[in-house]
C-alpha cells in the first residue's frame, strides 16, 4: 500500500464481509454489500484502478449442522445459497468483478499455502484443548451449538464470539455455564489436541499494523485494547467433518477463519486469471515480497517494510467481524508474506424501525421482498448510504425511507434534472450555445474536490452527499434566475450552466444510485457508460443535442407505506404468535390489578461483585443543561450533562420515551467512568441511568449537587 491519495499508481481491491452460505439476504445484509459496491465505483471514477471481489463462506459448523437436517450434504447445501447470491447482489446493481466461493480449487491451493507458511515459519504448535461435549446424548457439540455467558462482558455468548456483546473471538472452554442449544443439555468440555498459531508473538507487528491502518475509527480502536490486555493464540482447528482437512491430519478441519478470508485472495486471483494479469495483476496487489524488493532497490523504501509493499487492500465489513480482520487476517498476511490491507472499513449495526432485525420472528425486510415490491434498487441503495455514517447504527423504516426519497432523489436530484433537461430540449434541442459561468464551474470543482476528499476519508455518504447538494445548488440557481421570465438568448446561459450542473450531479451520483444516473446520462445524450467516466467528465461539455427527458424517480405515497406497515407488523404478530405457541410458552390469565398486567423480572444474577469493585465504579449526579435530538437516529438524543467537575456529552436511547425538550434542567444519575462510545458519529463520554423499558430516569430525592457520587 502507498497511503498516497487516491488514485495511485497502485492497482487497489475492495472486499466484503463473506456472506455466509446458509440463508436468506435481507436488507440489513446489503449494507456492507452497497457500500463495498459505492466505495469501488468512486474509486474508478476518482481514476483509481479497482477490484472489487468477494465470496460465499461455504465451510463453518451452521452448514454442516443444517445440512443434516435437510438431509443433504454440506456441498450442496451450501452451493444452493450461493447460487441465490450471485442472482440477488446483481439485482442491485452490486457488482462484484468475481464472486466466488470458499470451497473452490483456488481457495484450497491458497489456503494450504498460507497454513504452510504458518507451519515453516514456526507459528503453529500442538496443545490440548477443551472440546464441547454434550453428555447427556453423548455427542460432540460445534462452537455455534454452544451457548452461555460471555467470561469478559457477561453477555449472552455462542461457543466461539460474543456476537451479542464486546464481539470478542472464544476460544474453547471460556464461555461460562455452557449449554447444548439442540439438546438444551448442559454441556461439558473434554480434552483434544488442536493446532494453534502464535498470534501472541506478532503482537508488536500489530499494533504497527494498526498505526498505520486507514479506515473507520472502531476498525482502529478496539482490536488496540486486545493488543493492551494481552493477545492469546488462536486455536485453528476443529473437531468436524465439512471444511479443509488440516494437512496431515485426517480428523481435524481448518477453523472456517482461517480459509475464509484467503476467499479475498483467491477470489482477486480468478478475477486476474480471467481478464489477464495485463488488464489486473492480483500478485501486484496481494504478495509483499516483490513490490517491496523493487522498492529497496529504487531506495524508496527499506527492505521488508510492510507499508510499502503490494496494492491498495480495502476491507468493507460488519462490526462483528473487526477482530478477524485486524488481528488474525493481517498476522496470517504477515507471516505468509503477503501485502496488509491498507484500510478496514467496519460498518455499525443497523436496526428495523427502531428494533433489531430478527430473521426467527421475521422482522426483516428481505431483499427479494423489496425487489417484488418494485422500488427501484437505487432508492435503497441511496438510503443505505447517506442515512448515516457508515460507522453509525442506523435504522431502517418505510417512512424514513419514503421521507428521503421523496425529498431528496424525487424533489432535489430528480427535480433539478428533470426540470433542467426539458427546459433546454424544448427551448433549444439540447444544450444552448453559451459559455459555461464562472459561478457553476466554480461550484462544480467545489464537488468535484469535496467527492475526491470523501472518498480518501473512506467516506460514501459524504462522497454522494457532494452530488445532492450540486443538485440542491441548481435548483436554487435555475429559481434565481427564473429563465422562463427570460427570452431566449438571455436564457441560454442559465440553461446552459444547468445542462453542465446535470452531468456533474451524473457523474458523482453514478456511485451511489448507478442506474439512475445510466439513464440521466443517457438523457444527455452522452456515450458510453457513465461508469466509466472519470471526475474530468463533469465539467467537459455536453452534447449539443439530446431528446426529451423522463422523470428519473416516482413519488412513494403515504398509502403505499402504510400498507408496507401493516403488513410488516402483521407478519411479525403471527410469528410471534406461532413462536411461542412452538416454544411451548404459556401467557397467565391472572394479572396483579395493575394495567399492565403481571411484569416478567429478570432473574437476579447469581454472581456477586465484591465491594471493592463497587467502589470501582463511579456514580455520579448530573443535571442535565441541553438536550437536542440525533437527527435520522430514532432512539438517540445528544445531551450536555453537568457532573461537577465538567460538562459531559452523553448520548442516551430516549428520544420515544421522553419529551426532548422537558430534559435540560432534569437531575439524572450518571455513570461517569464508562468507557466512552460513539453513537451515529457523536462521542458518548458516560451513561444516563435509567429503569426499565420505559426508560425511567433514575434522579435523586433532595437536592444533590451534580457531580456529588454515589455510594
Amino acid at each position: 500500500m502507498s497511503h498516497e491519495e487516491f488514485p495511485t499508481d497502485r492497482p487497489a481491491v475492495v472486499t466484503c464481509g463473506l456472506p455466509y452460505a446458509n440463508g436468506d439476504l435481507h436488507i440489513g445484509h446489503l449494507r456492507t454489500y452497497v457500500g463495498g459496491d459505492v466505495l469501488s465505483r468512486a474509486l474508478r471514477t476518482v481514476g483509481q484502478q479497482t477490484a472489487f471481489v468477494c465470496g460465499s463462506d461455504m465451510h463453518g459448523t451452521p452448514i454442516a449442522v443444517q445440512a443434516i437436517e435437510e438431509n443433504t450434504d454440506p456441498e450442496s447445501f451450501a452451493l444452493a445459497w450461493h447460487e441465490q447470491y450471485q442472482e440477488t447482489f446483481p439485482q442491485f446493481d452490486v457488482d462484484f468483478d468475481n464472486f466466488g466461493h470458499t470451497h473452490d480449487d483456488t481457495n484450497r491451493e491458497l489456503t494450504y499455502e498460507f497454513v504452510d507458511a504458518l507451519e515453516s515459519e514456526g507459528y503453529v504448535y500442538e496443545d490440548e484443548v477443551l472440546v464441547a461435549w454434550d453428555p447427556a446424548d453423548d455427542q460432540p457439540l460445534p462452537d455455534r451449538y454452544v451457548e452461555g455467558t460471555c467470561p469478559y462482558c457477561g453477555e449472552q455468548a455462542r461457543g466461539d464470539e460474543c456476537d451479542e456483546g464486546c464481539g470478542r473471538h472464544l476460544e474453547p472452554g471460556e464461555i461460562e455455564d455452557p449449554v447444548s442449544a439442540i439438546s438444551g443439555n448442559p454441556a461439558e468440555y473434554r480434552e483434544r489436541t488442536h493446532k494453534f498459531f502464535r498470534v501472541s508473538d506478532l503482537a508488536e507487528y500489530l499494533s504497527g499494523f494498526l498505526d498505520r491502518l486507514e479506515g473507520t475509527a472502531n476498525a482502529r480502536n478496539q482490536p488496540r485494547q486486545w493488543i493492551e490486555e494481552g493477545l492469546q493464540d488462536w486455536c485453528i482447528t476443529r473437531d468436524l467433518d465439512w471444511g479443509f482437512d488440516y494437512p496431515g491430519e485426517e480428523d481435524l478441519v481448518l477453523y472456517v477463519w482461517v480459509d475464509a478470508p484467503i476467499e479475498y485472495v483467491a477470489s482477486t486471483r480468478q478475477y486476474s486469471e480471467r481478464v489477464g494479469s495485463d488488464t489486473y495483476d492480483w500478485e501486484a496487489v496481494w504478495k509483499a515480497d516483490g513490490v517491496v524488493e523493487a522498492a529497496s532497490e529504487t531506495g524508496d523504501a527499506d527492505e521488508g517494510d510492510p507499508s510499502d509493499a503490494g496494492g491498495e487492500i480495502v476491507h468493507i465489513i460488519g462490526q462483528d467481524i473487526i477482530q478477524h480482520h485486524t488481528i488474525f487476517w493481517p498476522a496470517m498476511l504477515h507471516v505468509a508474506d503477503y501485502a496488509e490491507p491498507r484500510a478496514v472499513v467496519a460498518s455499525g449495526f443497523m436496526n428495523l424501525d427502531g428494533d433489531a432485525f430478527s430473521t426467527s420472528r421475521n422482522r426483516a425486510i428481505w431483499a427479494r421482498e423489496f425487489l417484488e415490491e418494485g422500488f427501484p434498487p437505487d432508492t435503497l441503495r441511496y438510503y443505505l448510504t447517506t442515512v448515516g455514517g457508515f460507522q453509525d447504527e442506523i435504522d431502517f423504516s418505510w417512512d424514513r425511507f419514503a421521507e428521503r426519497v421523496n425529498g431528496e432523489l424525487v424533489g432535489n436530484v430528480g427535480n433539478f434534472a428533470y426540470r433542467s433537461l426539458l427546459f433546454a430540449h424544448r427551448n433549444y434541442g439540447g444544450t444552448p450555445d453559451a459559455d459555461l459561468s464562472a459561478e457553476v464551474r466554480e461550484r462544480i470543482a467545489d464537488a468535484v474536490e469535496a467527492f475526491q476528499a470523501a472518498v480518501n476519508d473512506y467516506s460514501t455518504r459524504e462522497a454522494t452527499q457532494a452530488a445532492v447538494d450540486l443538485a440542491g445548488f441548481g435548483n436554487e440557481y435555475i429559481q434565481r434566475h427564473e429563465p422562463w421570465n427570460l427570452d431566449e438568448d438571455e436564457a441560454a446561459p442559465v440553461i446552459r450552466d444547468c445542462v453542465q450542473l446535470a452531468k456533474a450531479v451524473a457523474v458523482l451520483i453514478a456511485p451511489a444510485t448507478p442506474d439512475t444516473a445510466r439513464r440521466l446520462w443517457d438523457q444527455l445524450g452522452e456515450d458510453g457508460d457513465v461508469a466509466d467516466a472519470t471526475l474530468d467528465a463533469a465539467l467537459e461539455a455536453p452534447p449539443a443535442e439530446f431528446d426529451a427527458p423522463e422523470e428519473l424517480f416516482t413519488k412513494v405515497e403515504d398509502e403505499r407505506i402504510e400498507k408496507l406497515n401493516a403488513k410488516l407488523d402483521d407478519r411479525v404478530e403471527t410469528v410471534g404468535e406461532e413462536g411461542a405457541a412452538d416454544d411451548g410458552e404459556t401467557e397467565s390469565d391472572e394479572t396483579d390489578g395493575d394495567d399492565d398486567g403481571d411484569m416478567a423480572y429478570e432473574p437476579l444474577a447469581d454472581e456477586r461483585i465484591s465491594f471493592d469493585d463497587f467502589e470501582d465504579v463511579d456514580i455520579r449526579v448530573g443535571h442535565v443543561e441541553d438536550a437536542e435530538p440525533i437527527e435520522d437516529s430514532d432512539k438517540l438524543v445528544r445531551l450536555d450533562v453537568d457532573i461537577g467537575v465538567e460538562t459531559r456529552q452523553v448520548v442516551a436511547g430516549i428520544k420515544q420515551l421522553h419529551d426532548v425538550d422537558s430534559l435540560p434542567g432534569t437531575d439524572v444519575v450518571v455513570l461517569a467512568n464508562l468507557e466512552k462510545a460513539e453513537l451515529f458519529g457523536y462521542e458518548s463520554d458516560g451513561m444516563v441511568l435509567a429503569a426499565g423499558e420505559e426508560a425511567n430516569l433514575l434522579t435523586t430525592h433532595g437536592d444533590a449537587e451534580p457531580g456529588t457520587k454515589i455510594r
